[in-house]
């Protein structure tokens, strides 16, 4: 199981005893007494372990303190547990907790439904859903921890054509829009889209010739939070504006309280007018100041108070549509949505 280690027990109880003979002795000094007493040179990283092996630690007044080895914490590299943050019922980081479980326990197991019993836990196969998103794996090969790959795809299409996912992402942001104060139904939403790359799987495929992009595109429409409210995925060579009407028609129909939208420029026009005159909701378009298309109301007795000066980059806060491009950042955290895995669009939508 390794090197033995190169200092045994007799080696620790004469670095005690140096210590505490000289509690204030660096590890160099410790060193050079530690080798005249027994003729071997260590080096400092082998005293500093062998000392918190022996429960000696050194606090912040130079002094050297002895402790209980048991209260000596295991030195670790990397990612600690202030940086994972693991519960005890987690198998993986991706695994819902207990209280994140019962938000949402009666959408996936229905206690008391007639039928023949689960092979399998539905929190387990739930966890394996947000095991593939997070993690971005293919589904054969999901870790020996949660069921055989084939059941829990099949279960995930069948949820996903029962509109499962679809209903806990609602429940979920009904909750945090009650949390930040705000009404169950939105009064505004953005719309934008993003262009993100297909893989070798297959499926349906387009090129985005203005951001070079051979994929599909995900249309979005999210509330002012940037909490998404509708999603639809289609081919990249869709143009934006052809692809507002059908996820602002699903939008619509979910949240008809819905009275402003937030759109860019790439949305203006005939789009912006019969998205407006189809659903009864006020279009504004919000336009770059760098854009040299676009005009200004002055009135001579006026100073400009409220024109946005670029930065060095050219980079200009815009109110309002900004949110939906941070919507995008959250998204991608999950590595399976970087880029499109799956040959079916409404796979990617789920």
């Amino acid at each position: 199981r390794g090197r033995p280690a190169k200092l045994e027990a007799n080696h620790r109880a004469e670095l005690s005893t140096i210590v505490e003979t000289d509690p204030t002795a660096t590890l160099e000094e410790i060193g050079q007494e530690f080798a005249r007493r027994t003729g071997m040179k260590v080096h400092r990283n082998t005293l500093t372990k062998a000392l918190e092996e022996a429960g000696w630690e050194r606090s912040r007044d130079g002094s050297a303190v002895r402790v209980e080895v048991s209260e000596v914490a295991e030195k670790r590299y990397g990612y600690t547990e202030a940086h994972r943050r693991q519960d005890v019922e987690q198998t993986y980081t991706s695994c819902l907790t207990d209280a994140e479980w019962a938000l949402v326990e009666d959408l996936f197991d229905q206690t008391g439904a007639r039928g023949t019993p689960p092979q399998y836990p539905r929190r387990l196969l739930v966890d394996a859903c947000c095991y593939v998103v997070r993690t971005g794996c293919a589904w054969r090969l999901l870790p020996k921890d949660f069921p055989p790959w084939q059941n829990v795809y099949r279960t995930f299409r069948r949820w996903s054509g029962q509109g499962k996912f679809e209903q806990m992402h609602d429940r979920l942001r009904a909750m945090w829009r009650e949390r930040e104060g705000r009404s169950a139904d939105p009064s505004a939403a953005i719309i934008d889209a993003q262009s993100t790359r297909g893989s070798p799987q297959g499926g349906e495929s387009g090129y985005d010739a203005g951001k070079k992009i051979k994929g599909r595109k995900r249309h979005l429409v999210v509330d002012t939070l940037g909490l998404l409210l509708a999603v639809s995925v289609t081919t990249a060579s869709l143009q934006d504006r052809d692809g507002a009407h059908p996820v602002v028609a699903t939008a619509m129909d979910k949240y008809p309280s819905i009275e402003t939208l937030f759109v860019d420029s790439a949305y203006a026009g005939q789009c912006a007018q019969t998205v407006s005159q189809l659903h009864d909701i006020h279009v504004q378009v919000v336009r770059h100041p760098a854009n040299k298309n676009v005009g200004y109301w002055t009135h001579p007795e006026q100073l400009d108070f409220f024109t946005v000066q670029a930065d060095a980059n050219g980079f200009v806060v815009l109110p309002k549509r900004w949110v939906v491009e941070r919507t995008h950042a959250w998204n991608e955290r999950a590595r399976r949505l970087i880029m499109h895995h799956d040959r079916l669009p409404k796979v990617s939508e789920t």
